[in-house]
């Protein structure tokens, strides 16, 4: 039974969390303490430094020899299970896709577990299950959030060969793909080169295109203090629920980070001269990708100006379209003004699934994340073998991994709990104490830098109110239900299927948002996801602990 004791343990553990949240909220939105460039130092510091020695303490102090292989076998094949339902889904429905799967499987499966699910499970539970949230952890960094990776440039590669090779990419045996390229998500427009075997076969290489490169010429000759010289990074992300994602011409491959200040700018309607020289811009913690850039292939104006983007992805080098979106017939699309929701692969002009343009008569093509997978899925049987797309996955896959801090702090911690609980080796405290002064701030400023993704968005709900309803009731509902029968099935019982249920039940994970807005697909409702279910979060884990305390 749950007495008023316990509850008060509960919000002694994470009333905190969101008093940093409303704290960073209120400093953006009501008091106007923060700018945009100064928010963009403090996400750079969490996404950094502070929540990657988060995640390398919590998974270096945890045993991995006495993890609980029952728990971890459960949300293991709550996982599977929901993967192999949207597979199933998207090769046998109409209204399948794959765009939709990824999305489906991000809401009901990868929550906040450790910003949120850590101090939350711990209040309800004791410090136990804080050694399982830890273990859920583990498997996010380096299985789960590498899957979704190697899904999205599966998603990216398709793209480009049926678009460039509609009719003989089933002759392709090999890709090279020059090294300035870390990801097939659509932000840049590419080249490919095909030279023909004396087999017959396509040798395959995949450059960034002409104009891109003339671009980065010729913004890099204005010098580093010239207001066309934002020299952008590659983009990133950490594993550990709090994120940087930014774009990248910048042939130095180098991390990113957190940045507000292009949504703030395109939005007050800034000159390009009045932002501070950076290094690159993804806007508002998750953010406007291409922003402050001209279009390619249409270098800037020389007086500054940007042009406010039509849609989530790259500036398109073509004429702007109107689509069909949520606001009627004509009007511009909104990249997060949609109510209406389908889970069918629409035309062009309805402004979903993934659409590819060419250039000119170039053999440039620019992965735009929006548009007509139907017209594409008649193509999908020819494809090359199955061993060249992997291989070609794999090396995008690895690109960014090696980009990502939180990559090497959960592989460096991981590997130190391996040695040190083997042979009980103890971390010299003047390293343990270097890591741990910034670790502690970890979730503090993890949950500061959410407040201040908040209060830099235009709108709570990005996606609309059905669709926002839907997803919620696929995070709070769905997630729960299938974790409660996936940990029945494996023989979970007592408390340790509690946990279970209520670590599905946390708010949406943040990593995800950041694949979805880096590779343009349903950016909005992971949005609404992260933002309206962080919101909700607290009364549902209360509903959910109440009442599998009443069960008990």
């Amino acid at each position: 039974m749950i007495t008023l004791i316990d509850l008060y343990h509960v919000l002694t553990a994470v009333v905190p969390l969101y008093v940093a949240m409303i704290l960073a909220y209120g400093s953006v939105k009501w008091w106007k303490i923060f700018t945009p460039d100064q928010c963009s130092g403090i996400n750079r510091f969490v996404a950094l430094f502070a929540v990657p020695l988060l995640s390398f303490h919590f998974i270096s102090t945890n045993n991995p020899y006495a993890m609980n292989y029952r728990f971890i076998a459960a949300d293991t094949l709550q996982k599977v299970i929901v993967l192999v339902v949207l597979a199933v889904w998207s090769r046998t429905s109409l209204r399948g896709s794959l765009e939709w799967s990824i999305t489906l499987f991000s809401l009901s499966s990868l929550p906040n577990t450790l910003v949120m699910g850590i101090p939350l499970l711990k209040g309800m539970y004791g410090d136990s299950s804080g050694t399982l949230m830890v273990q859920i952890v583990v498997l996010q960094c380096i299985i789960w959030y590498t899957l979704m990776l190697f899904l999205f440039e599966y998603r990216g590669a398709r793209l480009l060969i049926v678009e460039q090779f509609p009719d003989t990419a089933g002759s392709i045996i090999s890709f090279k793909v020059d090294s300035d390229i870390i990801s097939l998500d659509g932000k840049e427009p590419l080249e490919t080169q095909a030279e023909v075997g004396e087999d017959g076969k396509l040798h395959v290489i995949v450059r960034k295109s002409a104009s891109s490169r003339s671009e980065i010429f010729s913004r890099r000759s204005h010098g580093p203090n010239s207001g066309l010289s934002l020299t952008p990074r590659l983009s990133n992300l950490t594993n550990a629920e709090i994120y940087s994602l930014q774009s990248s011409r910048n042939p130095t491959p180098r991390d990113s980070s957190f940045n507000h200040t292009d949504l703030y700018s395109m939005v007050n309607g800034k000159n390009a001269s009045s932002v501070s020289p950076r290094q690159s811009n993804f806007g508002n913690l998750g953010f406007d990708e291409e922003s402050g850039v001209g279009v390619l292939g249409n270098p800037a104006k020389s007086n500054g100006d940007y042009p406010a983007p039509t849609s989530v992805g790259i500036f398109s080098p073509v004429a702007r379209k109107k689509t069909n979106g949520c606001g009627g017939e004509g009007d511009y699309h909104d990249e997060f003004g949609r109510d209406e929701f389908s889970f069918g692969n629409r035309p062009a002009t309805n402004g979903e699934g993934p659409v590819l343009s060419k250039l000119g008569s170039s053999s440039t093509t620019e992965l735009h994340p929006k548009a007509a997978g139907a017209h594409y899925e008649s193509k999908m049987a020819s494809l090359p073998p199955a061993s060249v797309m992997t291989r070609l996955i794999l090396i995008m896959v690895w690109r960014k991994l090696i980009r990502n801090p939180n990559t090497y702090s959960s592989l460096i911690g991981l590997t130190w709990s391996l040695v040190s609980f083997k042979w009980n080796i103890v971390m010299p405290a003047i390293i343990a104490r270097s890591i741990s002064i910034l670790s502690d701030a970890g979730l503090g400023m993890a949950m500061f830098s959410l407040g201040l993704f908040m209060a830099l968005q235009p709108r709570m709900i990005a996606c609309g109110n059905s669709v926002a309803a839907f997803a919620m009731a696929v995070r709070f509902i769905c997630g729960p239900a299938v974790m409660a029968a996936a940990s029945f099935a494996v023989g979970v019982r007592g408390d340790l299927l509690h946990i279970a249920i209520v670590q599905a039940a946390l708010p949406q994970g943040i990593v995800p948002f950041v694949f979805a807005k880096e590779y343009n697909v349903h950016p909005d409702i992971l949005s609404t996801g992260v933002i309206f279910g962080m919101l909700i979060a607290l009364p549902i884990t209360l509903v959910y602990y109440i009442l599998l305390g009443l069960g008990s």
